[in-house]
């Protein structure tokens, strides 16, 4: 069975390497095109860039599938492979109806939530910031709305208490990994059983913005304590910005919202009473570092404001 694959981030590159080392023939990977980073502006290839290229698999990056030059050439390269199944995976481009109907067996997305929660662009961020103690990921039929497509299989799993965005992304990953082979296999034998999504029960994850990083310890614990795991916090300490990567909640404590309640610990009082615990801090033009290091460096003082 003939596959094409079409994946971006580090989120894509488990379900690429389970085709590749499950014997599937990959004649294709498509992926968004090299972008500039750092200081020089160098040109990053995307992680499923990379590890295409280590299974010898040719790789298309084509700045649109929907207009323009680029978009008739892969309709032709894609026509041309004549694909049994494509496979998508956080792409990052949107496909159009002539690309969707090419497959033999339509094209399969893996997406990260139990749909039809979380529809669109940052499910795992948004489900923890909302709070949320369980995810999973879906495997669906590819339609021409957002995520809209009927239903396959679901896998779910528990989010931990202190998970970040990052931790829980790496976990879903392997799971889409899992679920995308239990599903290849299903479509190769015809025993899928595409299940409609109930719209009434849908939401939609937009994507995240700089500013949702901003803390507010005015609200309860439980709030800022979602906002460092889903997006990484930050404030200001001193005038000076420092991002917060990882935190623990630590029950009641004394002192206004946004002080400092204990400097030994770097707890910050909240608007509930409760505290937040940094666990992973990072000063502007410093490194990123657990607090014990962080905490050698400097002298906190109780009741010292922070934001």
């Amino acid at each position: 069975m003939k596959i094409v694959f079409m994946g971006t981030p580090d989120f894509s590159v488990p379900c690429l390497k389970a085709l590749a080392e499950n014997g599937y023939d990959i004649p294709a990977v498509f992926t968004q095109p090299d972008k500039p980073k750092g200081r020089g502006y160098k040109m990053i290839p995307p992680p499923v860039k990379k590890c295409a290229e280590e299974y010898n698999i040719p790789v298309f990056q084509p700045l649109s599938l929907r207009k323009g030059e680029d978009a008739e050439k892969s309709l032709k390269t894609l026509e041309e492979i004549a694909p049994d199944l494509i496979i998508v995976v956080a792409y990052g481009q949107i496909l159009p109806k002539e690309i969707l109907e090419l497959p033999r067996l339509g094209c399969i997305n893996i997406h990260a939530s139990l749909l039809p929660e979380y529809r669109g662009a940052a499910p795992i961020q948004r489900s923890i910031l909302d709070g949320k103690t369980k995810t999973g990921v879906t495997s669906m039929m590819m339609s021409e709305g957002l995520d809209t497509g009927d239903m396959l299989i679901k896998r779910e799993t528990q989010i931990g208490e202190d998970e970040t965005s990052a931790e829980l992304t790496d976990r879903l990953s392997e799971i889409g990994a899992e679920l995308l082979l239990e599903t290849v296999k299903a479509a190769e034998e015809g025993t899928l059983k595409p299940e409609k999504q109930d719209d009434s029960l849908s939401c939609y994850a937009k994507m995240i913005t700089k500013d949702m990083s901003a803390l507010d310890f005015s609200k309860p614990a439980q709030d800022v304590h979602n906002t460092i795991r889903g997006v990484t916090g930050f404030t200001m300490m001193g005038g000076k910005r420092l991002k917060v990567y990882k935190s623990t909640l630590c029950g009641s404590v004394s002192g206004e919202a946004g002080t400092i309640a204990d400097p030994n610990e770097f707890i910050v009082a909240c608007g509930d009473g409760n505290g937040v615990k940094f666990l992973e801090v990072q000063a502007e033009g410093g490194k990123r570092m657990n607090t014990g290091d962080f905490l050698r460096g400097r002298k906190l003082e109780k009741g010292q404001m922070l934001g």
